[in-house]
């Protein structure tokens, strides 16, 4: 479509074939001629002028005004869209579906607000990895749903910072001051090894509970089942605090040979305890070793004590439980089918023997439930679950 001209200004030769052409096209729609379809889009134009009580010459200047400027503005909106995307820049959607273009600086008053809020609420929030750093990723229902509470209503009626939330779209709108502000921004899992040769194939990767490593995505969408990274990080009061206090421990260290001699005692027995527990740790991983190198020929599968001691998890789950038994990883389908024949073998005998067809039924179970009560892999297992 031919760019309309400046108010003022005559179309040039080519604008003017590409609008009889246009306006043929839409005569033709509605089965008019184009003498009798541009008499009838008069009628229309006079009609209206005469409802805003303005002559027929300036509704038509003020409609060619309006194009006008319509036609800039989308031509602004399609090079800032061209520029974002040639630098990598996030983009965020805006009314009508339309991307508007993140421009980095000073968040808008009420994005804080919001982020604050939303951040004191309970989104089921999930650690995951964004460019090496740990961050707190969450899903924009949860976020939509928080939005449209009794709490959050109840907490905009106290702070004018915080837009009032009507309905699902107010939601949606009151969500998008998060990414325009740079304080959220939605993500999605990618592979640590792109771009790397030393990664698996995809074939061979499995999906394993555990940090998703993500990256951030250009288009800013907004839908319930996408995921949103925080980057706000609240006040920085505790920051401040930790750096002082850091601060102040490096100077005591520096300060320690003008200690008292009593404080300085009592650091050195400190630092024997912590040697202490520190050998008390070692040894005790070096036993749990023997131990497992004893019961794996002893008593197969072998047995580990404190199983989860290695493992990625918290302090207090690496006590728990105090033993357990070697996983077994490979079970191969042969071993299990042997066992199954095996075991449908024995039933067949022994129907034979007492020559009752029910008696074979139990004998089957309790064959089946001894083989199962020898294996001893008491190891807790971590699987992955979906999300609601």
């Amino acid at each position: 479509m031919a760019a309309p001209p400046p108010p003022g200004q005559q179309p040039s030769p080519q604008q003017m074939a590409a609008m009889q052409q246009q306006m043929a096209l839409e005569a033709q729609k509605r089965g008019m001629t184009p003498q009798q379809f541009q008499q009838w889009q008069r009628q229309q134009i006079e009609a209206e002028a005469k409802k805003a009580g303005m002559s027929f010459e300036q509704y038509v200047n003020k409609l060619k005004q309006q194009a006008y400027e319509n036609h800039q503005r989308q031509q602004q909106m399609a090079a800032q869209q061209q520029a974002a995307q040639q630098s990598g820049q996030p983009q965020a959607q805006g009314q009508g579906g339309q991307q508007v273009p993140i421009q980095p600086g000073a968040p808008d008053p009420k994005a804080t607000a919001v982020a604050k809020w939303l951040r004191g609420q309970d989104l089921k929030t999930r650690t995951c990895i964004l460019n090496g750093q740990r961050k707190d990723m969450f899903r924009v229902k949860r976020a939509l749903r928080a939005l449209q509470s009794p709490a959050y209503a109840k907490a905009s009626s106290k702070n004018p910072l915080l837009p009032p939330v009507t309905d699902a779209a107010t939601a949606a709108e009151t969500f998008k001051l998060l990414p325009l502000s740079l304080l959220s921004l939605r993500v999605s899992k990618s592979d640590p090894h792109e771009g790397h040769n030393h990664g698996p194939p995809a074939k061979a990767q499995k999906r394993v509970k555990g940090l998703w490593t993500v990256k951030i995505e250009q288009q800013q969408d907004i839908s319930d089942d996408l995921h949103y990274v925080w980057l706000y990080e609240g006040p920085q009061w505790k920051q401040k605090m930790y750096a002082g206090s850091a601060l102040v421990l490096i100077m005591a260290v520096v300060m320690f040979p003008l200690w008292p001699v009593k404080l300085r005692i009592g650091v050195w027995y400190l630092s024997m305890g912590m040697l202490g527990l520190i050998g008390l740790f070692f040894g005790m991983a070096i036993f749990r070793a023997i131990l497992f190198a004893v019961t794996y020929f002893a008593v197969p599968p072998g047995l580990w004590l404190y199983p989860n001691l290695f493992e990625d998890v918290g302090f207090f789950d690496s006590f728990r439980p105090i033993w357990g038994w070697q996983e077994e990883k490979k079970k191969k389908k042969s071993k299990k089918g042997s066992s199954d024949a095996s075991a449908a073998g024995s039933e067949k005998k022994s129907s034979k023997k007492s020559g009752k067809a029910k008696a074979a039924s139990p004998t089957a179970t309790a064959t089946v439930s001894a083989s199962d009560a020898t294996n001893r892999d008491l190891k807790p297992r971590i699987e992955e679950v979906e999300e609601d």
